[in-house]
């Protein structure tokens, strides 16, 4: 309800562009949220981890159309996320960043799996040459999300494609339970302005 409210706000003030917001009640959050993992730690977070190409393929194949079915839509896409939900933003980016636009994370998980996507980032951005998107980061003080947030923000610096577009935006004052507000209303306003990145 929260960033209802703030997409309602910022709309009628002028910070954002209209959009259609669509929130997804789960029931098994770390199970669809997380990619598999080889470490012991992370499969005592829940008793089933590892579903997120289940739910991808869910938001890709069910939900989405249905969406584009009952409303009026335009072509532009974006997933907000944040914690295990910012993780599977950030993996989605990786993994089919062909299904929306703009990739909204913050706080993402990205400890998960001993941090193995990060040290795959390079590779899998691979050979491409125009990658028309933008990703927002945004990270909490809490130690080890904002290191590896800024890892992942740095690496992306330095090799991104042209057309992408990256924004990181460290929020040392937030926690982990704070973050998202003042992240989301930052980062509509970043990907979603009047003005294209």
């Amino acid at each position: 309800l929260h960033v209802a409210g703030l997409v309602q706000v910022s709309v009628g003030n002028g910070t954002m562009r209209p959009f259609v917001l669509v929130g997804i009640e789960n029931t098994e959050r770390r199970r669809d949220l997380t990619g598999p993992t080889d470490n012991e730690e992370d499969k005592k977070v829940a008793p089933r981890v590892g579903g997120s190409a289940k739910f991808r393929s869910f938001l890709k194949t069910e939900l989405m159309p249905e969406v584009e079915r009952r409303y009026r839509t335009t072509a532009e896409r974006a997933i907000v996320g944040e914690s295990f939900a910012g993780l599977f933003v950030v993996e989605t980016f990786f993994l089919e960043p062909d299904l929306f636009d703009s990739y909204l994370a913050f706080d993402p998980s990205l400890w998960w799996n001993d941090a193995k996507l990060l040290a795959s980032v390079r590779e899998r951005l691979g050979s491409r040459s125009d990658w028309a998107k933008t990703l927002f980061l945004a990270n909490s003080g809490q130690k080890e999300i904002s290191e590896l947030t800024a890892r992942l923000a740095g690496i992306l610096r330095e090799v991104a494609p042209k057309g992408l577009h990256v924004f990181h935006t460290p929020m040392p004052a937030e926690t982990h339970a704070t973050i998202y507000h003042p992240a989301a209303l930052a980062a509509f306003r970043t990907a979603f302005g009047d003005r294209k990145p």
